[in-house]
C-alpha cells in the first residue's frame, strides 16, 4: 500500500523541514541511552527487593513485551519514516482522537521524566559536593543540555553517541569483572556464586506476585527504547537504518539487563538490595575494586545525564509533530536556521522547572513522585502502539497492498499478547504502593485531554 494510497503522505509532508542526518549507529545510541539510565543503575535494586532472585523472570517478561513492541514499531517506522511516529500512526490507523491522546499523553510522560532524571543528577551530585542546592546542579545541567540539543541534531547525535558508549563500557567492564570473579570463586556458602539464588528463602521468596509486580520496574527500566521510532524520522536512510538500529538495541538491552543482574545477584545477597545505592556500587564494594563508589556515582551522573538528554530530545520532537498536526500553537512547529524546533525545546523543559520546584518544597520525596506520575503516558504509548500496529496491519490485507519491508513475526497473537500484557501491566500499578499516583495521575488526565479534544474539534 502506498503512500498515496493510505492518505500517510499528507502527514509526512506536514512534518517535513527537520533535517535528515542520523545513521543506523546514533540511533540506536540515542535509544540505549534513553534505556539504560536510573531503571537500570538505581531501580534494578528496588526490583530485586520486590521479586528477590525471581527479578530475572520479572525483566525476561519486561523484555519480551520490548521485543513484541520494537518488532510492531519497526514494521510501521520503516513503512512510514517521520517524527510524529508513534502519534502519527495511531491518528492515521485508529483515528485523530487516538493520535491526539497518544501524543499529548506521550509528551505529558517524557517532560516529567526529564524531571525525574535531573533530580536524580542532583542526588548523585551529593557524593562529591554535600553542600550546594540540589536546583544549583539541575539550573547547571539543565542548562548545557538544553543548549545541547538547541544547536542542531548532529550535535545532540555526537553527545548522545558518546554519553551512551561510556555507559555501554562500563556494563561491559561490570560484566567482566563479575565473571572472572564468579570464575574464580571457591564457592564456600558465604563467598560469591550462584547459590545466593536459593539461599535465602528460595528463587521466589515474595512469591509469584512479587515477581509480577516487579515486572513494572521492568517495564519502566525499558522504557525509551520507542525514541528510536521518532529519531528514524531524522535519519540519512531511514528505511535501512530503522530496521537495523531496532535489531541490534533490543538484542544489546536484553543482554545488558539480564545478564548484569544474574551477576548482582549472584555476587550480593538480594536482601542487601534496595534504593539506597546503586547495586553496581554494592558489587564493586563486595569486590573491592579501589575507589569503586567514586567511579560507578560518575557512571550513573553520565546515565542520567544521557537519558535526559535523549528526553529533552524526544519531547521536542513530539511537540513538534502535534504543531504540526494543528493540536498545539503553530510556534511548536516553526524550525530556525539549524532545523530545529526551538520553541518546542523550550516549552518541552517546563519538566525541568518543575523538577526544581520540588527540589526545594519536597527534596526528599520528589523523585519517586515524579517517577510514579510519568510512568503512566509512557506504559499507555506502549498499549496504543500494539493496538495501532495491529489497525495497522490490517490496512494491509488487501490485495493491491505492497509488501512490507519488515515483518512483526506471529501477527496477530504477538501483538495482542503485548496489548494485553501492558493492559495487565498498568492496572497492576493500582495495587502497588509506590505505582499507586500512576493511575490516579494518569486516568483523569487522559479523561481531561479527551475533554478537551471534543470541545474544541466537535463542538466548535
Amino acid at each position: 500500500m502506498s503512500q498515496s494510497e493510505t492518505g500517510f503522505g499528507a502527514i509526512m509532508r506536514r512534518e517535513q523541514g527537520l533535517r535528515r542526518t542520523l545513521g543506523a549507529g546514533r540511533l540506536a545510541m540515542i535509544a540505549i541511552g534513553g534505556a539504560i539510565g536510573t531503571g537500570l543503575f538505581l531501580g534494578s535494586g528496588f526490583a530485586i527487593s520486590l521479586a528477590g532472585p525471581a527479578v530475572l523472570l520479572s525483566y525476561a517478561v519486561g523484555a519480551v513485551v520490548a521485543l513484541l513492541l520494537m518488532g510492531c514499531l519497526a514494521e510501521m517506522t520503516v513503512a512510514h519514516p517521520t517524527s510524529g511516529s508513534f502519534g502519527a500512526y495511531a491518528e492515521h490507523y485508529i483515528g485523530p482522537l487516538a493520535g491526539f491522546l497518544v501524543r499529548y499523553a506521550y509528551w505529558t510522560s517524557i517532560v516529567l521524566a526529564v524531571g525525574a532524571e535531573v533530580t536524580a543528577v542532583a542526588v548523585y551530585m551529593r557524593f562529591w559536593f554535600p553542600d550546594p542546592p540540589g536546583w544549583l546542579w539541575i539550573a547547571a545541567f539543565s542548562a548545557l543540555l538544553i543548549g545541547i540539543n538547541a544547536v542542531s541534531v548532529d550535535v545532540f547525535g555526537a553527545v548522545e553517541y558518546w554519553f551512551s558508549a561510556i555507559k555501554v563500557t562500563a556494563i561491559v567492564l561490570f560484566i567482566g569483572l563479575a565473571t572472572y570473579i564468579l570464575w574464580r570463586a571457591p564457592g564456600a556458602a558465604t563467598t560469591p556464586g550462584f547459590h545466593n539464588y536459593w539461599a535465602r528463602g528460595g528463587l521466589f521468596p515474595h512469591g509469584l506476585w512479587g515477581a509480577w509486580v516487579a515486572v513494572i520496574v521492568a517495564i519502566f527500566s525499558y522504557l525509551s527504547i520507542e525514541m528510536i521510532a521518532v529519531a528514524a524520522g531524522e535519519a540519512a536512510q531511514p528505511e535501512v537504518a530503522a530496521a537495523r538500529a531496532f535489531r541490534s538495541t533490543v538484542l544489546r538491552l536484553i543482554l545488558f539487563y539480564l545478564l548484569t543482574l544474574a551477576l548482582i545477584l549472584a555476587i550480593v545477597p538480594w536482601t542487601l538490595a534496595g534504593i539506597d545505592e546503586s547495586p553496581f556500587v554494592k558489587v564493586m564494594r563486595a569486590l573491592r575494586v579501589p575507589a569503586a563508589a567514586g567511579v560507578f556515582n560518575f557512571v550513573i551522573l553520565i546515565a542520567a545525564l544521557s537519558a535526559m538528554n535523549s528526553q529533552l530530545y524526544i519531547t521536542t520532537r513530539m511537540l513538534f509533530s502535534l504543531a504540526r498536526a494543528g493540536h498545539a500553537p503553530r510556534r511548536f512547529g516553526e524550525l530556525s536556521r539549524r532545523g530545529v524546533p526551538l520553541y518546542s525545546l523550550l516549552l518541552s523543559s517546563i519538566g525541568i522547572a518543575l523538577a526544581v520546584a520540588l527540589s526545594v518544597l519536597a527534596p526528599g520525596s520528589s523523585f519517586i513522585l515524579m517517577l510514579a506520575i510519568s510512568a503512566f503516558g509512557a506504559m499507555f504509548t506502549w498499549m496504543m502502539i500494539f493496538v495501532t500496529h495491529y489497525a495497522f496491519r490490517r490496512a494491509y490485507r488487501g490485495p493491491t497492498s505492497a509488501p512490507l519491508h519488515f515483518r512483526m513475526a506471529g501477527f496477530p497473537v504477538t501483538t495482542l499478547a503485548g496489548a494485553a500484557l501492558m493492559a495487565a501491566i498498568l492496572v497492576t500499578t493500582a495495587f502497588t504502593a509506590p505505582f499507586r499516583m500512576t493511575l490516579v495521575f494518569g486516568v483523569p488526565y487522559l479523561a481531561l485531554l479527551a475533554l478537551a479534544y471534543l470541545i474544541r474539534y466537535r463542538f466548535r
